[in-house]
């Protein structure tokens, strides 16, 4: 009889995913007579999506293995056994660092992660998984090390590229990130996520012609991608071509019928025409999607007042200061009541 799970974990520790997968495959469809189900082949294929970069995948294995009690306990016996039998292989202390990480231990797998990098320097993954786990705790300047040391061991290493661009991005430094993107379209040229990364970064650069490419060509490779069909429509807002912000806030709406912010911007733009009752119902079901969207709160603030309606307008304007994280919003807010005579709770 074929021992699939060693064949599994033999190529996992030997870094071999499709051997790995096709193991994990045949070891689950070949469970003991009497066994319902076993999550741990589930994990093992849940370990390759991720270390592929496959992350839709390795979300839907994830919750055929890591979600029950019971499971998480038979998939932390294995791994337990698998790293105490191999215990001088990097790939064994990596598998039990994506374990912990998994299952709401992220610290416990710190150490797991660099165990696999002092038993492995020249692997990219432990040091890209560490990054995630220093960006988790917020520990910015760390994720970035790790991300740029897992680039510089595999610079093809597309999802270090991106996370690394992105954390870039986060401080301020596009000079840094926007090459990180570029480079992922090269190794991945119909890759979604990374043009439109790139074309965010580039409307923070002010470059809104190459930015608005971007984003088209984000949309051609993923056309039911709500969030880019929203920053579309921003991007077409702020040039002035309400008419085809109106179009890619629908479109964002088509793919994603419960995208709140998409909602809040047709509000705004029902506002601006004077469209009162679309602009009313149009904020409502941004709040049906998230009870604490501020922009909602804010428009809804201002229909009131446009109404004459002082106290429910006091209302909302309230609760739009609650929300909102932008200063010059709060700001923009608490001056425009100063200057009508009404002060904000």
């Amino acid at each position: 009889m074929i021992d699939y799970q060693a064949q599994c974990e033999t190529a996992l520790l030997e870094g071999q995913w499709d051997r790995a997968q096709q193991a994990a495959l045949a070891w689950a469809r070949h469970l003991p007579s009497g066994t319902d189900r076993d999550p741990r082949p589930q994990f093992a294929l849940n370990v390759i999506h991720l270390l592929r970069g496959e992350f839709a995948e390795a979300w839907n294995t994830h919750a055929k293995c890591l979600q029950e009690s019971e499971d998480i306990a038979q998939i932390k016996a294995w791994i337990e056994g698998f790293v105490s039998r191999q215990s001088e292989r990097a790939n064994a202390h990596l598998v039990m660092g994506l374990f912990l990480a998994q299952s709401g231990q992220s610290e416990q797998s710190i150490a797991c992660y660099k165990k696999a990098i002092n038993l492995g320097p020249e692997s990219a993954h432990p040091h890209y998984f560490l990054a995630q786990i220093h960006e988790r705790a917020n520990h910015r300047e760390m994720a970035v090390k790790e991300y740029r040391e897992a680039v510089q061991l595999d610079p093809s290493y597309a999802p270090a590229r991106i996370n690394l661009g992105v954390s870039y991005q986060e401080q301020g430094r596009l000079e840094m990130a926007i090459p990180q993107y570029r480079e992922v379209i090269k190794l991945r040229p119909n890759d979604p996520v990374a043009h439109a990364n790139l074309a965010c970064a580039l409307v923070e650069q002010g470059k809104l012609e190459p930015a608005l490419q971007s984003y088209k060509e984000a949309l051609r490779l993923n056309p039911k991608d709500a969030a880019v069909h929203f920053a579309l429509g921003g991007l077409y807002e702020t040039r002035g071509r309400q008419d085809l912000a109106q179009k890619e806030y629908d479109a964002a709406l088509i793919a994603d019928p419960n995208f709140g912010p998409a909602h809040s911007a047709i509000g705004w733009l029902a506002l601006g025409k004077q469209q009162m009752q679309t602009a009313y119902e149009s904020f409502n079901r941004a709040l049906k999607s998230n009870a604490e969207d501020p922009r909602a709160y804010h428009g809804i603030a201002e229909y009131y007042s446009q109404k004459g309606k002082r106290e429910s307008a006091m209302d909302n304007f309230t609760k739009a200061l609650k929300y909102y994280k932008d200063p010059e919003m709060k700001n923009a807010i608490l001056n425009q009541l100063f200057q009508e005579g009404q002060m904000a709770d």
